[in-house]
């Protein structure tokens, strides 16, 4: 049985996955911290799971449809589309779960507050994670979310 060596320090790949995490951060945020700002400006009164889980949904189609308007540049509208949701929607995930959990944990255990002192750590974190995954993906496929 062959032996794969796998090589984290590859800097092409990594600058690669850098720019693929940053685009998926750049829509993961604008949809998660759209749905929080809403309910915290119009004070919508949920539990905080569903608070969650509504702006992970809505970082979650932002980012996809980010991902897809890139995309269409170099694809047709369907095939952009199925690319964006097969390839980034676990890394989406890891971002929006540990971007959430942190923002919490900044935040003093209140996820309806938005503030820089929450938001941009909780992001950085969120980033961290998914880009480890997306330069793994990359490396081990060959294939990015988008170029």
């Amino acid at each position: 049985m062959k032996t794969i060596q796998f090589n984290w320090f590859c800097k092409s790949s990594w600058r690669k996955s850098a720019k693929n995490t940053a685009v998926c951060l750049l829509g993961c945020a604008i949809g998660d911290n759209g749905a929080i700002l809403f309910f915290q400006l119009f004070h919508v009164h949920f539990p905080m799971i569903l608070i969650m889980a509504t702006a992970m949904i809505m970082g979650l189609l932002t980012s996809i449809t980010l991902e897809t308007i890139l995309l269409i540049k170099q694809m047709p509208f369907w095939l952009a589309l199925k690319v964006a949701l097969g390839m980034s929607v676990i890394s989406m995930l890891m971002m929006e779960s540990s971007a959430n959990i942190m923002s919490i944990l900044f935040s003093g255990g209140n996820r309806l507050i938005l503030t820089w002192e929450s938001i941009i750590p909780s992001w950085a974190i969120g980033y961290l994670s998914a880009w480890v995954y997306n330069y793994y993906q990359l490396k081990k496929h060959g294939k990015a979310c988008h170029g």
